[in-house]
């Protein structure tokens, strides 16, 4: 704790910091529920897309046999051309908001693949746009922790070390400053009773 000067400028100076943390702790609290409850609603989000991913895999197994087909359905049938994303804002937080995502299904001859190649294509886009959407949303949660961790500690800085520190400065200086006026009047008094003994 670094040493105060007790005067009375440091004591308006200890009362307009304690003013100042007092006003503010209100409103870094309420950032930080905000963030906690964002946060919350972006993995319950994170885990319905898992949940999805899985029911969509499930239906996937049952066509696992026919992907080992003589190498028709290859990694370059579905590529990303790109992802889609925006720029969002939770509590002063800039988040990537995905807005979706581009593929190209390679060409190829109609008449010579299997049918369900499109079927294939089609339930695989969905998987990587499951995925793709997952990502964003871990990008945000991450953002958002560190944003949470910041502000947790701004709150408990505030709370526990500068509102309490600032009243007991304040209580200090106040105790202080009551002595040396007490000891004025007192020195004030015994001057005026020395005064008046010499005037007689």
């Amino acid at each position: 704790m670094a040493k105060i000067k007790l005067t009375k400028n440091e004591l308006k100076k200890q009362k307009d910091g304690l003013k100042m943390y007092q006003r503010y702790l209100p409103t870094l609290m309420l950032k930080k529920q905000q963030l906690q409850a964002e946060i919350r609603v972006i993995e319950t989000r994170i885990k319905e897309l898992l949940q999805e991913k899985e029911a969509v895999d499930k239906s996937f197994k049952s066509w696992i046999g026919v992907f080992g087909e003589t190498g028709i359905f290859t990694p370059d049938i579905l590529t990303i051309d790109e992802i889609r994303t925006d720029e969002g804002n939770i509590a002063g937080v800039a988040i990537p908001v995905f807005k979706g995502a581009d593929f190209t299904i390679a060409e190829y001859d109609l008449l010579r693949t299997p049918l369900w190649l499109d079927t294939a294509a089609e339930r695989m886009k969905k998987v990587l746009l499951l995925d793709l959407e997952a990502q964003v949303l871990e990008e945000q949660r991450a953002r958002l922790d560190k944003e949470l961790r910041t502000t947790t500690q701004r709150v408990n800085l505030f709370e526990k070390v500068k509102i309490p520190e600032t009243k007991s400065n304040i209580k200090k200086i106040q105790v202080y400053l009551g002595d040396q006026q007490t000891a004025a009047v007192v020195r004030g008094k015994i001057a005026k009773r020395g005064m008046e003994k010499a005037a007689q």
